[in-house]
This record gives structure tokens, C-alpha cells and sequence, in this order.
């Protein structure tokens, strides 16, 4: 689906401008899924109060706990909270998948086991891979290896493969069969991409040097992540600097690693869910590739900023340079990072 057909697809299937959509919000009353709208609410009740059975694919990227600061949300709760918290929402996840719908849940090393346990053992979920999403620009450390990594399990609802939406034509990449032995035995369409997630972008131009050496950008939010030659799922979190970065949210997904979970596991016209909205990553994800979407978010203000993000996503010209457009007016940056502290300035080198 072509970019234009999709943002159409978007606004003739329910999706009102932000301001519109401030002025009348969608609410439970109104007996209708909220199909392309992100609505302000509690995930666990809003989706309770639905009907059961209607979603094709959630992800969800929840708070992981660890004393992040969010607009309205406690994330310093003691375990058993934090705990049933987690049992609560994912079970309402569960209720709201269709039989044959994926579930993947992006999760930190504090609690990527109890909840992999938690799905899996006690809800029903069935886990079809554990991603690993190494990242650069993580925070470092001064009395243990620094932490780069965020874990994405993969989970269905269906145990049955044949049941599954999974794309895998649309995810493929080139094999090392095809690019670099040129074996005759491999297949023309590619290899499925691996379950690791890697990228150093400082290291770019050394990246698979065998198959195509590409000249380092000097800014790293131009490279080309997933490049279709690699078998590696190369994407880097979004940093301070980077032109994809809303600013007003601490924990921006980036768009590529829910491009190519919507891709594999969802089809045109189907309903993507994310309970947890935050910045709208998934939402403006869904609405781009032609999926219906569905955002739930608590915070009010997450609401806005992500509602305008999206409009700006659907109404931009043709081109990511022009939705990551520097001047829209989704991008607003706080004067705290995420645990609270100040922002420190960049420092601009002088003019030569």
C-alpha cells in the first residue's frame, strides 16, 4: 500500500484531527471501538469494557518499574503491585486478542522473566521468540557492564502455527547464501531475519563490509536501519539528538522496530492495539503501513502531544524527512530526561 492510500485509508476508517478529537473524545459510553483514535483512559478498564475478541496484534511497551518518571503513574511499586498490575493488563490483552492474534511485549532485565512466566504459565500465551534489541546510547555505568539491551517477547494466542498471521515475505533479508557464497541452493526470496537486533551506528561503515560498506552520516538518525541486505535487526535507541525524537516522552520506541513487527504480524485492515501509547510510536506505525490502530493512554498530555504527532504523520508531504520535520509541533523538549534530571545543553563546536 502506497503512502497516500494509507493515510486515506486512515481518516475514511475513523481517524479525526487532533483538535477535533480533543473537543469530543471518544468514551466507553459511546458502545463502539475506538478503531484509529487514541484515546485517554486505563488500559486494563477500557479494554475490559470492550468486547472480547476484536484485536489482530498488541504491542505493548509497559513501565518496567525501575522509578521512570510518567505523567500520573507510579513506576517505583513494590513487586507484588507491580506484579498484579502486569497480570491485569495482560490478561485484558489476552481477552482482547482474536485466537489467531500476537501479542509482543517490549520489557526490561528486571521483570522480562517473571512476565515471559507470567503469560506464558498462568494466562495462556503461547512464545513464539525472545528478541533481543541491543542498542547503543545506553546509560553507563561505573560498578557493572552497562546495559544496552531491551527484550521483546513474541507471543501468540494460538499455538497452532497455521493459525498465524505471519508475513514472512514482507521481513525477509538477503542470506549469506545469496550475498556473499552464492550458492544456488538458496532461496531467491531471502532469509528470515535473525531474533537479535543489533546496531553500533558510529560503526556503520564496517557493518557487513562484505556485503555493502555505506559511508557513515553525521547525523546517525539518517542511517539505514533494517537495511535489507543484513540479517540483523539493526536499530538504535532514540537519543536526544536524533530527528525522530518527539522530545516530551522518555521512552520513545523507535518506528522501525514496529514497522517490521506490523509488517510480519498483521495484514492490511487489521486492528493494532497498543495499551500503553506513550509517545504513539505504534499508532503512527499502524496507520502508515494501512492497519486500523488503537492507542490507550493514561496521561492526558501524552494524549495531545501524540495526537498531534500522528496528525503530522497523516497530513506531511511524501518522505520521513518530512515526518520527522524539525518545526511540528508534536516535537516539544522537557526540561527533565526521564528520571527527572535537567537536560544538559549540547555543546556546538565554533566555526572554523
Amino acid at each position: 500500500m502506497k503512502l497516500g492510500e494509507a493515510r486515506q485509508r486512515a481518516f475514511d476508517n475513523g481517524f479525526r484531527p487532533a483538535a477535533e478529537a480533543a473537543k469530543k473524545p471518544w468514551k466507553p459510553s459511546d458502545k463502539t471501538l475506538p478503531i484509529n483514535q487514541i484515546v485517554n483512559g486505563d488500559s486494563i478498564k477500557v479494554l475490559n469494557g470492550l468486547r472480547e475478541g476484536w484485536v489482530d496484534l498488541v504491542f505493548a511497551d509497559p513501565p518496567f518499574n525501575i522509578g521512570y518518571l510518567y505523567h500520573g503513574y507510579d513506576d517505583a511499586k513494590k513487586h507484588e503491585d507491580y506484579m498484579q498490575f502486569c497480570r491485569d493488563w495482560i490478561k485484558a490483552v489476552y481477552r482482547a486478542l482474536k485466537p489467531n492474534g500476537s501479542f509482543y511485549l517490549a520489557i526490561g532485565d528486571d521483570y522480562a522473566a517473571d512476565l515471559c512466566v507470567l503469560a506464558r504459565r498462568e494466562i495462556g500465551f503461547h512464545l513464539r521468540n525472545w528478541i533481543i534489541w541491543h542498542y547503543t546510547f545506553g546509560q553507563q555505568t561505573k560498578k557493572k557492564f552497562a546495559r544496552s539491551h531491551t527484550h521483546i517477547l513474541y507471543f501468540t494466542k494460538s499455538a497452532d502455527p497455521n493459525e498465524l498471521t505471519f508475513n514472512a515475505d514482507a521481513v525477509r533479508v538477503a542470506s549469506a547464501r545469496q550475498t556473499v557464497y552464492g550458492d544456488s541452493r538458496a532461496n531467491s526470496k531471502g532469509k528470515l531475519p535473525d531474533d537479535t537486533w543489533y546496531l553500533r551506528p558510529q560503526e556503520a561503515a564496517f557493518f557487513e563490509p562484505t556485503i555493502r560498506d555505506v559511508p557513515v552520516p553525521s547525523d546517525p538518525s539518517a542511517l539505514s536501519y533494517f537495511d535489507p541486505t543484513s540479517s540483523t535487526w539493526s536499530i538504535s535507541r532514540i537519543c536526544g539528538t536524533f530527528k525522530e525524537r518527539e522530545g516530551w516522552h522518555g521512552c520513545q520506541m523507535p518506528i522501525a522496530v514496529l514497522d517490521r513487527i506490523i509488517k510480519a504480524s498483521s495484514n492490511e485492515g487489521d486492528v493494532v492495539l497498543d495499551p500503553f501509547n506513550g509517545s504513539g510510536t505504534t499508532s503512527v506505525s499502524a496507520a502508515l503501513l494501512g492497519r486500523r490502530f488503537v492507542g490507550i493512554e493514561q496521561s492526558a498530555e501524552y494524549v495531545g502531544y501524540a495526537r498531534s504527532r500522528l496528525e503530522h504523520a497523516l497530513t506531511a508531504k511524501e518522505g520521513a524527512g518530512e515526518i520527522h520535520d524539525k518545526k511540528r509541533r508534536s516535537k516539544v523538549q522537557t526540561g527533565t530526561d526521564a528520571f527527572g534530571r535537567p537536560r544538559v545543553a549540547r555543546r556546538r563546536k565554533a566555526a572554523v
